[in-house]
């Protein structure tokens, strides 16, 4: 009986570990492809991928920056700046056209409007749509318009372009083996079928204006098998782009990359973007300079090029490769690019789907295993069909195992082998020897290993930490923390992984005491800028830094380890609320004015002031605020008392609120204190700090009145993040 109930017990634990590990390490969001409402169709995981479309900018085709780095800002979406991607399934899905995710963009101009027409993955039909959006702002922000173009085969990659006073479009059909052109009837929206140019499975077709002819590039994706498909180019050739196209002379004319955009002229120069090579398709994004294009001849050169990307992998966009640019000058002379981007590689929900049940099969497995050693699960082969199997005496009515051909013997020998093996096995397990526990605990510690790998690889998504969008876009914020020489481990830490969170831009380190590392020792995906202050001071936490390019700054202790997840819960709390305090530690302030812990908020309930050392805050406003003449008698006490420059801020921003809410909280998932580690900490001893601290309340209230008028409860916000 006690094995019995040790082997359900080891089951039990499995399914235990399984659900624990699932609710404490994923995020509801983790596996989604954007943040959209649990009961829509949108934005499910495809094996395709989570193809998102970003905007570059440029003097120049080959000069193209992403949009963040122009410091682009747009108030009715809290986006200071605005950052990449503008248009997502998240956008499609929101907006009422249900997207798993919109890749292939391609720009027509048309005034003072932009619009982007794209392929929209159909999560309902598994197919690609062409979708439209539009932008008046010079494609900082778009707006969906609906599916411009629908049919009951798979569309993509919808080249757009004017001719003789009409807008055509030849989006890619492979599936039914043509290519067609479409005619705008009432643009943008409404197209009709013009023609099929060609009675080809065409891919990723574009066509030029060049000597008097019009030459329309693609991959015939008959010609081949396989991944060469992908890198064989062909050419044809007509006086006008609605045919009849005569193939090149040399087709197929290059094997090496595949169209990935437009082709373009520039400075009386013919270059073609591709994608990736004809052995990997999808990894990044080429541009090939023509030297030569007739109807006898063609040649090509790769170029330089190195579209700016991140170095977050995963966690970014286009982290993991990017497989389309559309380039257009505009009317007013600046290059704008549509480019689009992902964070995984095709197949990648199948493959972490397979290995997940691989892995909860191999731990079932193993559980069986268990029991088969215990003697609690024995051979499933009936001992009638094993025994005697000489003499030919025994019956067996479902297999009719009376006849002594070959197949039943060899089949009776195994059985017979097989129920001889437990024996031996058994004497591993056995619980009174040091061998028998120690193979038990491998047993069990591999069970438990592979009950998390499989549940990690079925429900936790592609392992990418997404950032929060709000109105239909996302943004970006620098990180700041003071730091000094003794604290150089929590900060090499610190760098390494807040650098790889989807909305940082910028990490500042606010050096107060010795000599500043060099930036080579801080391993970061981001730019990392030391700012050395002549005096150590708590102070210098908000001094004016006119160099920092985002509104929003989330002040960060170096010893504080928090995870990206909320460290973007946090960012889109505050681009709700950006005149308030967005934080993670809060603190009640009675009228007794005495310091206390968070536990003394929870006992009442609610908070008036956040820390922070781990806040959020409007740049502008509230180093101004610090700053101010009326905030020198607060600075002052800080310096004296070395301590509570995150107190002064509270009372400062109390005071210019009036009755409105100052203060907001964020609950951390998970946060540690790494200065417990390294032994370096300012409230290392907590009744001295506790004691400074309560001056503080005592002297900010005589100075800026009293907060223990107000009192904000947990629990008010309908996300739960507050509670």
């Amino acid at each position: 009986m006690r094995r019995f109930l040790f082997f359900v017990s080891c089951v039990g634990l499995y399914a235990l570990v399984a659900l624990t590990y699932a609710w404490l390490t994923f995020p509801p969001h983790i596996g989604r492809t954007d943040h959209v409402s649990s009961s829509s169709l949108g934005c499910r995981e495809d094996k395709e991928g989570s193809w998102s479309i970003g905007v570059f900018y440029g003097d120049s085709p080959f000069t193209l920056k992403p949009i963040e780095t122009m410091n682009v800002w747009r108030n009715e979406s809290a986006a200071w700046p605005v950052a990449n991607p503008v248009l997502t399934c998240a956008s499609m899905t929101n907006s009422g056209f249900p997207s798993n995710f919109v890749a292939d963009p391609f720009l027509y101009e048309q005034g003072d409007n932009l619009y982007m027409f794209f392929e929209n993955k159909n999560p309902i039909t598994l197919q690609g749509d062409i979708g439209v959006a539009k932008s008046t702002d010079k494609g900082a922000t778009w707006k969906p318009l609906g599916i411009a173009l629908d049919e009951p085969w798979h569309l993509s990659s919808p080249f757009i372009f004017n001719y003789n006073g009409q807008i055509y479009m030849m989006p890619e059909s492979n599936q039914i083996g043509q290519l067609r052109l479409y005619r705008a009837v009432s643009f943008p929206l409404t197209w009709k079928l013009e023609k099929v140019i060609l009675q080809k499975p065409v891919v990723d077709s574009t066509i030029i204006h060049h000597q008097g002819n019009y030459w329309l590039f693609g991959s015939d994706h008959s010609s081949s098998f396989g991944t060469k498909k992908n890198g064989r180019l062909e050419i044809w050739y007509s006086t006008t782009p609605l045919g009849p196209w005569k193939p090149h002379k040399k087709n197929h004319v290059h094997n090496g990359a595949r169209n990935g955009g437009r082709a373009i002229s520039h400075n009386s120069n013919l270059y073609r973007f591709g994608q990736a090579s004809g052995e990997s398709y999808e990894k990044n994004i080429r541009i090939f300079k023509i030297e030569v294009l007739s109807k006898e001849e063609y040649r090509e050169v790769q170029i330089p090029f190195d579209l700016e990307t991140p170095h977050k992998g995963k966690n970014s966009w286009n982290g993991v490769r990017q497989h389309h640019l559309d380039v257009v000058q505009l009317s007013s002379g600046e290059y704008i690019g549509l480019v689009d981007g992902d964070r995984v590689t095709s197949g990648d929900l199948f493959l972490r789907v397979f290995l997940g049940y691989a892995s909860l099969v191999a731990a079932i497995t193993l559980v069986l295993l268990l029991g088969f050693l215990l003697g609690i699960v024995n051979c499933i082969v009936p001992s009638t069909w094993c025994m005697n199997y000489y003499a030919g005496k025994r019956t067996d009515a479902v297999l009719n195992l009376k006849t002594t051909s070959f197949v039943s013997e060899q089949l009776r020998r195994m059985c017979s082998r097989l129920n001889r093996v437990p024996p031996l096995l058994r004497g591993l397990v056995k619980s009174h020897s040091t061998l028998g526990r120690i193979t038990l605990g491998l047993i069990l510690l591999l069970g438990v290993l592979l009950t998390c790998v499989g549940i990690r690889y079925i429900y936790g998504g592609s392992g990418a930490i997404l950032p929060y969008s709000f109105k239909g876009h996302v943004s970006q914020f620098t990180l700041a923390t003071m730091t000094y020489d003794a604290r150089l481990w929590n900060l090499k830490m610190y760098v390494k992984h807040y650098s790889q969170c989807p909305s940082v831009k910028e990490i500042v380190v606010i050096w107060n005491k010795g000599p500043p590392p060099e930036l080579t020792e801080l391993d970061s995906a981001v730019p990392v800028r030391i700012r050395v202050e002549k005096v150590n001071s708590l102070n210098n936490r908000f001094n004016i830094d006119p160099l920092i390019k985002t509104r929003a700054v989330l002040e960060l202790d170096d010893d504080i380890m928090m995870s990206c997840d909320t460290i973007e819960k946090g960012f889109r709390v505050w681009r709700e609320h950006p005149e308030r305090l967005v934080g993670y530690y809060p603190r009640f302030v009675d009228e007794t004015m005495t310091y206390s812990a968070e536990k003394f908020a929870r006992s009442h309930k609610g908070y008036n002031m956040i820390l922070t050392g781990a806040a959020f805050m409007d740049v502008g406003f509230a180093f101004g605020l610090y700053q101010s003449e009326k905030a020198r008698l607060g600075r002052e006490f800080v310096d004296e008392q070395f301590n509570c420059e995150d107190v002064l801020l509270n009372f400062l921003f109390a005071n210019v609120s009036g009755l409105g809410k100052a203060v907001e909280y964020v609950r951390p998932s998970l946060a540690i204190d790494t200065s417990k580690f390294s032994g370096v900490a300012i409230s290392g001893n907590t009744n001295q700090h506790y004691k400074k601290r309560s001056k503080c309340l005592q002297r900010f209230s005589d100075l800026y009145g009293s907060l223990s008028d107000r009192r904000w409860e947990f629990g008010g916000r309908k996300d739960g993040w507050d509670l």
